[in-house]
């Protein structure tokens, strides 16, 4: 039997999946990662991705701050792939609970998904750190500087910077969707990145499936370990 074909047999004997997705998710859809060996933590700044993405870091040098959103974090034009699509077929035929996902690109939405879980926010929530109104993706794209609200308030993106916490609601809501789930599906994530690789100690079920290019601390674990791009595999499941 291949792997594919053990997949299927999984997905086919399944009715509460869980999806767990990374970066690697989203990179057949031309968004860079950050881990792997062309990574954005890879790549030289002035000063290290990790620190700019950091609390102290948007609070201390806004500008440079914004300067790297914009031109590392955002993109817009990018369209989800078969992995995404995938998922979102499994949420229709109501085989899905939730995505439980580490990216803040909106691809899951995009394809189709309802049911997703983002640990880490979205680019496409902003929202004026003075007066709460908010705003979308583009504006913060097309502004210049530090992106100002109409009252004077610096728009901030919704997305979960280094030092900053978890939404405990939906830090919740992941929990609960794997502790009912008979199968995880663990794909395009190094589960490097805590709290979140964390919240996979509550999925107490079945099956787990770790679909990603590089180990992971979870293959030993796996029922179904595929080290293959994540559109090309989960785009051969057959939703039935």
């Amino acid at each position: 039997m291949t792997a594919i074909e053990k997949l299927q047999e999984l997905v086919d004997a399944s009715s509460r999946i869980v999806a767990f997705s990374g970066a690697g998710w989203s990179t057949e859809s031309g968004l860079p990662d950050f881990r792997s060996v062309d990574g954005l933590y890879q790549q030289r700044y002035r000063y290290p991705p990790e620190e700019i993405l950091s609390h102290h870091f948007y609070k201390e040098n806004p500008e440079e701050f914004f300067a790297f959103y914009r031109s590392r974090m955002l993109y817009l034009d990018a369209k989800p792939n078969a992995a995404h699509k995938k998922l979102a077929e499994l949420e229709q035929a109501g085989k899905l609970l939730a995505v439980v996902t580490q990216n803040i690109d909106g691809l899951h939405q995009l394809a189709g998904s309802r049911k997703v879980l983002e640990l880490h926010g979205s680019v496409h929530r902003n929202y004026c750190t003075r007066c709460g109104k908010g705003y979308d993706a583009r504006f913060i794209l097309e502004s210049e500087g530090i992106p100002r609200c109409s009252c004077g308030g610096i728009v901030k993106p919704d997305v979960v910077l280094y030092e900053e916490s978890l939404d405990s609601a939906t830090v919740q809501k992941a929990v609960e969707a794997l502790e009912r789930a008979d199968l995880l599906i663990v794909g395009g994530t190094s589960l490097a990145v805590y709290p979140a690789a964390g919240l996979l100690q509550y999925y107490q079920g079945g099956p787990i499936v770790v679909i990603n290019k590089s180990a992971t601390p979870l293959d030993h674990r796996a029922d179904l370990l595929i080290q293959e791009g994540i559109g090309g595999v989960l785009g051969a499941v057959v939703v039935r």
